[in-house]
């Protein structure tokens, strides 16, 4: 599920994900949040700047050294 909503599968992949969604449960409620949290990010994302400037590309390592060093 998670590989067809990042990039296209085959034809192949896609039958045979119908039909395990078909008969499982657990993985059709897990797939439906999937697609609302995809939905989710998308709206939020293209909602959002597109241009990030190098100090804040300076920041982000910042804060990503400090978190690793802890």
């Amino acid at each position: 599920m998670e590989k067809r909503s990042a990039q296209s599968i085959s034809a192949k992949e896609n039958r045979m994900l119908s039909m395990h969604l078909m008969i499982c449960k657990w993985c059709r409620i897990y797939n439906e949040k999937l697609v609302l949290l995809d939905q989710v990010f998308k709206k939020t994302f293209s909602e959002q700047k597109t241009e990030i400037n190098e100090s804040e590309i300076q920041d982000f390592k910042n804060r990503m050294i400090d978190k690793l060093n802890f």
